[in-house]
């Protein structure tokens, strides 16, 4: 199999280098994509020194608007163009374990369609943050699945493997979300596409370099984007 791990970066200068190297260390078949939205301190500028030593790192410079949703789908159909058996998603700061990555290549290997790195299975964790953020996310993630009814413990997370075929499913170029709620969105179209989805343990380990940019307002973005995402399919419309 060949798979693409792909980063969406914003302000990733002091951990994109390391990041690279350690999923070198973890998968040497892959290839790496990184996908910067113009980050003003200079990350792009660090991949394209990385993109030129070595040809297995690739590199996309993304035009306004920026956002994360609008990252990620262009990751996921750069990634089906250079050829991936298997796409991967991650976020940059080192929250994903490149050391997971094995295994998520093996669970695709073995019949999943879909694996998620998971907080919330046995042998996962969420104690790098403080309780009033494990409390919300508990909520969120209930939240989500009533709503959408996609039977996944950590709807929230951002670790995810995908089988080729699975993805084009998904359609990732006809993905609408801007924000972070893309995770939802394309979780979601993945359950409507019937994927086979399967959670494995991740221990989160909160950012320890860069700011988070994550808000108040794309957290309302999200939820509102869930029940968009539930309407659409209550009215028979592909979301």
């Amino acid at each position: 199999m060949k798979p693409v791990v792909f980063v969406p970066t914003y302000n990733e200068a002091p951990n994109v280098a390391r990041l690279a190297a350690e999923i070198r260390r973890a998968l040497p078949e892959a290839t790496i994509l990184v996908v910067d939205d113009r980050s003003p301190d200079g990350t792009g500028d660090i991949a394209d020194r990385l993109a030129a030593e070595d040809p297995a790192v690739r590199v996309l410079h993304r035009d306004p608007p920026k956002g994360r949703g609008l990252a990620g789908r262009d990751g996921y159909v750069e990634a089906l163009r250079l050829g991936a058996d298997v796409v991967i998603e991650m976020d940059a700061d080192f929250s994903h374990p490149p050391a997971l990555l094995p295994r998520m290549i093996r669970e695709i290997e073995h019949g999943a369609d879909v694996v998620l790195g998971s907080r919330f299975v046995r042998g996962g964790s969420d104690l790098d943050r403080g309780a009033a953020r494990r409390i919300v996310t508990v909520l969120a993630n209930t939240y989500i699945r009533v709503v959408l009814g996609v039977p996944v413990l950590d709807c929230n997370s951002g670790y995810r493997a995908f089988r080729r075929s699975a993805l084009e499913k998904i359609r990732p170029d006809t993905l609408t979300s801007v924000g972070p709620s893309i995770v939802q969105e394309v979780l979601f179209r993945a359950h409507r596409a019937h994927a086979r989805i399967m959670e494995i343990p991740l221990e989160f380990v909160d950012r320890k370099d860069g700011d988070s940019k994550l808000s108040l307002s794309l957290l309302f973005d999200g939820y509102v984007m869930i029940l968009k995402l539930k309407l659409l399919a209550l009215l028979g419309r592909n979301p």
